[in-house]
């Protein structure tokens, strides 16, 4: 269920709408009246499922491969053809491989890698770009990047230490887009969630010893709902926050407190 926002006229541009994060903010930005560019990898029947209530015409789904810049530069121009202005950009879709430990064969290191590499930093460090340039000429605009604890903690798993480093690059992209383009209206903010119930926790948490060793560690026992990330993106899309730029605003339960 979405708290009372107002996000009527704002055209936001989501990646990664097919699955967890990304599939509850759709549907929370939609039923808070906004135009969603739907953006999924593979899975264009999970994006239907999670934008089912949103109408037509509020409604577009892109596909694009997040490893092809290519791809993305696409998924970029064919968002902004749809209503030609993107007010807000999330930058959500991510990869987590399991396989990259330090004892893994160096093709596969280098592999899980290039993969983190590209999915989480070139790719949403390529829109980025386009966003602040189109904000340029547009007086302003806001992106919202996805980034987790492990960009401050590091991981649990090392051998998901590709990923860790992939959400701190993105994290500190985000944040020099704030502090560059702060006087010229363009708001940036870093969402970093902790233990969240989707596919990916619960592929790390079957490495970790299962869900219950995992809820134990966590102050409230509990895992964050993406229905409540989906909520706060939704809060900063609206822009109803613009001096809170630049922060790292963490939602894991005061499992880790800074």
């Amino acid at each position: 269920m979405a708290i009372a926002i107002d996000l009527s006229g704002k055209t936001i541009l989501l990646t990664g709408a097919s699955k967890g994060i990304g599939a509850a903010t759709a549907a929370i930005l939609g039923e808070a009246g906004a135009h969603v560019v739907a953006h999924y990898g593979s899975d264009r029947e999970g994006a239907e499922a999670a934008t089912a209530a949103i109408p037509p015409e509020r409604l577009l789904l892109v596909q694009a491969d997040l490893a092809d810049l290519d791809a993305v530069e696409r998924l970029w121009s064919e968002a902004l053809a749809w209503r030609g202005r993107i007010d807000v950009l999330v930058n959500n879709a991510a990869v987590m491989d399991f396989s990259g430990s330090f004892a893994a064969p160096l093709e596969t290191w280098d592999r899980v890698w290039d993969q983190a590499l590209d999915v989480n930093v070139k790719a949403p460090a390529r829109l980025m770009r386009n966003a602040v340039n189109h904000y340029l000429e547009h007086g302003g605009g806001a992106i919202i990047t996805i980034s987790s604890w492990a960009a401050q903690r590091g991981v649990t798993n090392p051998a998901t230490i590709a990923y860790g480093a992939s959400k701190a690059a993105v994290r500190s992209a985000t944040q020099s887009i704030a502090r560059a383009y702060a006087r010229d209206n363009i708001l940036a903010y870093i969402v970093t969630p902790g233990v969240v119930r989707t596919r990916l926790s619960e592929q790390f948490a079957a490495t970790q010893g299962g869900e219950d060793q995992i809820s134990a560690t966590l102050a409230t026992g509990k895992w964050v709902s993406p229905a409540e990330l989906g909520n706060l993106v939704a809060f900063l899309a609206s822009g109803a926050v613009p001096q809170m730029s630049g922060a790292t605003i963490d939602v894991n339960g005061a499992s880790y407190v800074r």
